[in-house]
């Protein structure tokens, strides 16, 4: 039987939180994204008024500094900075859910360190292929994801046993990043923001492809919003259902892997984004995936923006890599929820 057209399971509830429901919490978190978006158009070292970028783009004249700025460096920043927000907050909700872990993210248990660890792999053995940056990323990130899946099945650990391992796992791996980076320290662009997590030389060229891939990797994360419901629901209770456990699950690390795959091919190893904000979406949406995904991918968007917005007015003309300020807000988040790790989702 077919698990979606199966109108006996249950439903994850949609029940509205704080008095709002989740589709005006969608339109609340689409709206906050498209000013985010525009913020990070106007601002800068360089100040540009919301009246100069729409005169700007209308003018056609690219020989006008204020529309070079844009093109050339805000727009793809600001881009950037949205898919990969996004891309992260998915990949920790699906990451969550396959794992049974409300501690796990791309960063946490080493999926940003193996898709770093395979970027740079990459970039050392073929330094002119940087074409494929997003696939090499992705099967790093895919042997990390299942590395620590293997453990968990493996063991049977319970929660804060896979994240601690997840984190011994990302200590290794981003020892592998380091030794790449001693042997061939060419390979790597700026190879201390690439650790840190910025963003700023992302061009229109280097997020062609991860745009395409996190596009299509949130469409499918959308569209398998229900099984993850069920999965969510415990293993036994999904095969009861008539789901293959082991095939879902394994289907849902592939595409967390290719979303935090592709945000590291170009921002580096941003942390905390696939940690803070699905709970915090988890907190107004409830368990619902067919809300929690995209409003946490909405959500992740926006707090990138906002933090690389941050990153280049707190201390212009000087600017800190995104990453610092990332670490800043998901550091103290972590901490709370090592405190509180053993209580079950809401």
């Amino acid at each position: 039987m077919n698990i979606l057209q199966n109108e006996s399971i249950p439903r994850c509830s949609d029940k509205k939180k704080h008095g709002i429901s989740p589709s005006v919490l969608l339109c609340i978190f689409l709206i906050l994204l498209i000013l985010s978006f525009f913020a990070a158009l106007c601002f800068g070292s360089v100040q540009t008024s919301p009246g100069e970028v729409f005169s700007a783009l209308l003018s056609g004249d690219f020989e006008n500094p204020a529309l070079r700025i844009l093109l050339h460096l805000r727009l793809p920043r600001a881009l950037g900075g949205m898919l990969s927000g996004m891309a992260l907050a998915a990949s920790g909700v699906l990451i969550q859910a396959v794992l049974h872990n409300p501690m796990a993210a791309p960063n946490v248990i080493g999926v940003n360190s193996g898709a770093g660890l395979g970027a740079v792999l990459m970039l050392a053995v073929f330094p002119a292929a940087v074409r494929f940056l997003p696939l090499a990323a992705f099967f790093g990130a895919v042997a990390a994801c299942l590395c620590i899946y293997a453990i968990s099945l493996k063991t049977g650990a319970d929660r804060m046993t896979v994240t601690l391992v997840g984190i011994a796992v990302s200590s290794i791996l981003n020892a592998g990043i380091n030794t790449v980076k001693t042997l061939y320290p060419d390979s790597v662009y700026d190879a201390d923001a690439f650790m840190i997590g910025g963003l700023s030389g992302v061009t229109f060229s280097r997020i062609l492809l991860p745009s395409v891939l996190i596009f299509l990797g949130l469409l499918s994360s959308v569209l398998l919003a229900r099984d993850v419901d069920v999965l969510a629901l415990g293993d036994d209770t999904a095969k009861s259902l008539g789901m293959n456990v082991k095939g879902m699950q394994l289907l849902l690390l592939c595409l967390a892997s290719v979303l935090a795959g592709s945000a590291v091919s170009f921002s580096g190893l941003l942390g905390f984004v696939g940690l803070v904000v699905p709970h915090i979406a988890r907190r107004l949406v409830g368990q619902s995936h067919r809300w929690l995904i995209p409003i946490s991918a909405l959500g992740g968007g926006i707090l990138v923006l906002i933090c690389d917005l941050f990153s280049r007015i707190l201390f212009a003309p000087y600017e800190l890599p995104v990453g610092i300020l990332l670490s800043f807000v998901g550091g103290p988040f972590f901490v709370f929820l090592i405190l509180v790790g053993r209580k079950r989702y809401d």
